[in-house]
């Protein structure tokens, strides 16, 4: 196929709250990149349409594309999508039709995040702690943000070069705790949860549980406070019960990592994405994330080589979509 056919491609992340798009013209090279909010249009075509109407869309090609790819924040299961936390909902079919575009690649965000992970660069994410990945081994995933999601790649049989995500619903595992801090949070959060899990705590909404359980487990009355200002207080160093939570968090994210890596046996990395540790700053380096996620027992020298890293790329998902293009 010639670069003249291949590109220029539509390439879309979005979310609940934004709608990210570009333009590619080269492999793993965006322009034109806008943050539209999802909000202020009717349809996902709405939105579509300003982005291709922008002066900077069309000088990037747009009038001359037919490649796109869209990651969604939502399960992709046949044509019709309804998006969980948002209002849009339409048919890929409709949409591939009514721009004309050939292919239209709809697939879940996180799948598009997994897909990314062997075409970031040392400039694109951040190594904790030692290790080096195995090449051709599997590689895991976890992205901890309004929920904890979960993936793997697995090197595709026969086809040097290109990967297989899965289709993982992993942050809704039972939570393990393994020391008596994890155990005290899960008993506060079994009383009002009837299964409590890993999503349940990593994740935002579970920032602001763990702050509550360790105010009840010091016997101190929770203030009543958002999960920014959990954070604030915790890095700023004003709350020790913010504090603890902080870490607390990075332990359980690093057992949870490892669980990962031992399940999947991916020995070629762990990757860290969602919102919530780039946010934590060097907090995170600091933590005993690393120390966790290598505390396994007698497995500690099979996890020991594995690196782990923060996905640091503002965009990953662009690159998954790339790729995922680049594959069709």
């Amino acid at each position: 196929m010639t670069s003249q056919k291949t590109y220029p491609s539509l390439i879309a992340d979005i979310g609940g709250t934004n709608a990210r798009f570009a333009i590619e013209n080269e492999p793993g090279k965006f322009s034109a990149i806008q943050i539209l909010k999802c909000a202020e249009f009717p349809t996902i075509s709405d939105a579509l349409r300003t982005y291709l109407q922008h002066q900077d869309a069309i000088a990037a090609g747009a009038e001359h594309i037919r490649k796109a790819g869209i990651a969604i924040a939502n399960p992709v299961h046949g044509d019709f999508i309804k998006m969980t936390n948002h209002h849009w909902s339409f048919s890929i079919a409709a949409v591939q039709e009514e721009f004309g575009f050939s292919p239209l690649q709809v697939v879940n965000d996180f799948t598009a995040l997994a897909l990314s992970l062997p075409h970031l660069d040392s400039t694109q994410k951040s190594q904790i702690g030692d290790g080096q990945p195995k090449a051709g081994a599997a590689i895991g995933l976890l992205g901890a943000g309004t929920g904890l999601g979960v993936s793997g790649l697995i090197p595709a049989p026969g086809a040097p070069g290109l990967w297989v995500a899965l289709d993982s619903e992993g942050g809704h595992t039972s939570f393990s705790p393994t020391n008596q801090r994890e155990i005290d949070i899960l008993q506060f959060a079994l009383k009002s949860y009837a299964h409590v899990s890993s999503e349940r705590l990593m994740s935002g909404s579970g920032l602001l549980l763990i702050y509550q359980a360790l105010a009840a487990r010091a016997g101190v009355p929770a203030d009543t406070i958002d999960i920014p200002e959990i954070t604030r207080r915790g890095l700023k160093k004003e709350c020790p019960i913010c504090e603890e939570t902080l870490w607390a968090f990075c332990d359980m994210l690093g057992t949870m990592a490892g669980n990962l890596a031992v399940t999947l046996g991916a020995k070629g990395g762990i990757y860290i994405g969602g919102g919530i540790v780039p946010r934590l700053g060097t907090f995170f380096y600091e933590s005993n994330f690393r120390k966790c996620f290598i505390q396994k027992g007698r497995f500690e020298e099979f996890l020991n080589p594995i690196p782990t890293y923060v996905i640091t790329e503002p965009y990953p998902a662009f690159f998954g979509i790339s790729a995922l293009l680049a594959q069709t």
